[in-house]
């Protein structure tokens, strides 16, 4: 069952009271809210938070860890209020195809999602280890497109980063100066797929544009639509399941 939930009961917080970034509020009726406090991690390609773990999911330990029955990952949704219904479309729609599995936090998880409305729409690349945030703001990221896109981080970066990209060539020119360390390849984990133009993890042609004009352009035909997908497919489906041998 997926549930949205802003409150825990008492007994119930020993597990959130260890844990950095949030601020514990204790109400009159002895119910225990639980915040975000001030701060924003650095992010990179636009939505990936920096973190101890640099690499795209080649580090030991990336993974979620996956049981006989599947992978297993405890959430918990904070401060969405009228969103949420959005945010469990997204996480349910991962079990109809894969054997990910998002069920909510209870009381003792250790590793777990806390999905908050912070600034912006932004995620961690993998497992980072205890809790991790994925940031879906109320203002612009309640989307089913892009629910998925920020959860597909928990394996993968962005198509354009690929390490075998050659199906994309990059205008520099037009790209905003301090956004150019976007556009570098890194190691990726491709799981033997082909590059995907329509995939939900390929930024639009002008992401990042200073001048409005495209920042990519896809060969060898340049007027393939790309960037535009409104949800995982077929590629990215697979690529997932290859990733955790589902």
């Amino acid at each position: 069952k997926f549930y949205c939930k802003d409150t825990f009961p008492l007994q119930e917080i020993h597990s959130y009271s260890m844990l950095e970034g949030w601020l514990i509020r204790i109400s009159a009726t002895n119910m225990i809210y639980i915040d975000p406090v001030a701060g924003e991690p650095p992010l990179v390609e636009g939505d990936i938070a920096a973190s101890k773990i640099t690499d795209p999911c080649t580090s030991r330990g990336c993974l979620w860890n996956k049981w006989s029955d599947g992978v297993y990952i405890p959430y918990y949704i904070a401060n969405q209020n009228g969103s949420c219904p959005v945010v469990l479309r997204g996480l349910e729609s991962f079990s109809g195809f894969s054997c990910i599995r998002f069920r909510p936090y209870q009381s003792g998880d250790y590793e777990r999602l806390s999905i908050e409305s912070r600034d912006g729409c932004w995620s961690y690349v993998g497992r980072q280890g205890g809790g991790q945030i994925v940031s879906l703001s109320r203002q612009g990221c309640i989307y089913h497109s892009t629910v998925q896109h920020e959860l597909l981080h928990l394996g993968f970066n962005h198509e354009q980063t690929r390490s075998d990209d050659n199906h994309i060539q990059v205008v520099w020119n037009n790209i905003l100066d301090e956004m150019k360390h976007n556009f570098n390849k890194i190691a990726t984990l491709n799981q033997g797929n082909s590059y995907d133009h329509n995939s939900a993890m390929q930024y639009h042609r002008t992401a990042f544009s200073k001048n409005g004009l495209p920042t990519m352009v896809p060969i060898p035909n340049s007027s393939v639509s790309f960037g535009q997908a409104t949800q995982m497919n077929k590629n990215d489906i697979d690529r997932l399941n290859r990733l955790y041998k589902c």
